[in-house]
């Protein structure tokens, strides 16, 4: 392994965060590409899905335009370099696609690439998909390399336990829900303990503090993330279930993800909502979680804000989250928008809800989503 560069390791425990924030699975293929592709300086990045007749099933895609993506048609099955990688299952890194002899070329109006980095994405000891990039300047490199397989060891961890919470939603006999907790404790947890010292190894390579203090308050966040899953599997072994407070959640949710920017993040849940607080069904306050996870997240990272405001409210049968930053904006109408806010977008259109957002440059922007009650 080389060497990682301070600034490339922070952004590497970035990414992480925003990986394994995701509990949907779709968003967190698209969040693993879209990170992968900000950590290396890739064009495209993709993550394709294998079936069990060992083609591609899914293929999600970052760094295309709509219109391009539309006229390309067909998504890529798995044949070619691409096919390669799924049957030899290790990472391949090219200087020039096509003068490797399994190239196959390109569909009609599919965009010339020549540099490319294939890394399989295992969950256990089976490989779930493979992560692709093509099109860095210069080319990838080998601390490319160790990024983008570290980045895949942590998307593995995230989607075993996307599929556990899954299982865990569908299955409520009390059996099953004790088979789970066994596996959460056998498997999940022992997963991010390892992730854990992968860090506090890598920790051991760098010489500026600064960077050391970083990676050993990322360690502690992922010890609270295994405390958390321990209680989580206690909650499962009991009975009954206890009510959700949506502003302790959403508190935490905030304050977890600003800490490591220094960045105050204020959250209002208005009196008219005091009463109804603990009669929002468990799948709203995930929605309201989610969403407001996505839109916070996105704020942090990309609109170099001094403080955000997130506000819930009640209107005639729907909730109403707004989140308000007062960074640099973008102009919504000629911006191509970042898998953040296509994140959010698809998860309010799944929990029935829309999405508006107001932007202009140098005013901030404001994110306004209404979901049914």
């Amino acid at each position: 392994m080389t060497v990682v560069s301070p600034e490339r390791f922070s952004s590497l425990i970035q990414g992480a965060a925003t990986i394994t924030a995701n509990s949907d699975l779709t968003a967190l293929l698209f969040a693993t590409a879209e990170t992968a592709r900000e950590t290396t300086g890739a064009r495209y990045a993709a993550l394709g899905v294998i079936g069990e007749h060992s083609t591609l099933v899914e293929f999600h895609h970052v760094g295309f335009e709509p219109a391009t993506a539309e006229a390309i048609g067909h998504l890529p099955v798995g044949r070619g370099v691409l096919g390669t990688l799924i049957r030899s299952a290790q990472t391949i890194r090219l200087d020039r696609l096509q003068d490797h002899p399994d190239s196959t070329g390109f569909p009609p109006n599919h965009p010339v690439m020549e540099s490319f980095l294939g890394v399989p994405v295992r969950v256990g000891d089976r490989v779930f998909g493979n992560l692709y990039l093509t099109e860095k300047p210069g080319g990838f490199t080998e601390e490319d390399e160790d990024l983008v397989e570290a980045l895949a060891t942590i998307a593995g961890s995230a989607v075993a336990n996307s599929r556990m919470q899954q299982r865990m939603r569908r299955l409520a006999v009390v059996e099953d829900r004790e088979r789970i907790a066994r596996e959460l404790h056998d498997a999940i947890i022992q997963d991010i303990f390892a992730v854990g010292l992968l860090l506090q190894g890598l920790a051991l390579r760098l010489e500026d503090e600064r960077e050391r203090r970083e990676i050993e308050d990322a360690v502690g966040r992922l010890d609270e993330a295994i405390t958390m899953l321990r209680r989580f599997i206690f909650d499962l072994r009991r009975p009954s279930e206890h009510g959700r407070d949506l502003v302790i959640e959403l508190s935490r949710i905030v304050r977890q993800l600003s800490d490591p920017y220094g960045i105050e993040v204020k959250v209002t849940v208005a009196d008219d909502l005091s009463d109804q607080r603990r009669e929002l069904s468990g799948a709203l306050i995930d929605d309201v979680c989610q969403i407001v996870r996505e839109a916070t997240s996105n704020a942090l990272r990309h609109s170099g804000t001094p403080a955000i405001e997130v506000r819930v409210e009640s209107g005639l049968g729907s909730l109403v989250i707004t989140v308000v930053d007062q960074g640099r904006g973008f102009d919504p109408r000629t911006a191509n928008e970042g898998m953040g806010l296509k994140n959010l977008r698809y998860r309010a259109e799944k929990a029935g809800g829309e999405t508006t957002i107001h932007s202009h440059a140098e005013e901030g922007t404001a994110v306004r989503v209404v979901l049914p009650i």
